[in-house]
């Protein structure tokens, strides 16, 4: 999906190339099958050439992907998610980055405490 968001429209054979280390051709041909039944992808032939182009918007997959990360993963529990990330990477964070982070944490407090 990341690949045909940048691309907007791509073959099989041309998604294959776009992706590092890119599974088999039959691989990436049933997955693009799969997405498309799912209703996130669609289709338009161009002589023998079937040309594939997102219906999902990039950010509503993001939402999707990490709704299925906290149901699978950390059993809808965001705090023991963040916990984890910041565990995994929190020594790539720049003092810019945490900043950031809890500017985000105060204005939801804010928002909280006005509710």
């Amino acid at each position: 999906m990341e690949f045909l968001y940048g691309a907007r429209c791509a073959s099989v054979a041309e998604i294959r190339q776009g992706i590092s280390s890119p599974p088999s051709y039959s691989a990436v041909r049933a997955t693009v099958n799969i997405l498309e039944r799912k209703g996130n992808l669609r289709h338009v032939q161009k002589g023998k050439k079937y040309l594939y182009s997102p219906l999902t918007s990039r950010r509503k997959a993001v939402e999707g992907a990490v709704q299925h990360l906290l149901r699978a993963y950390f059993k809808d529990s965001l705090e023991e998610a963040v916990a984890a990330m910041v565990r995994v990477h929190g020594k790539e964070l720049s003092a810019a980055d945490v900043e950031r982070l809890e500017k985000a944490i105060r204005k939801l407090r804010k928002k909280e405490a006005s509710a």
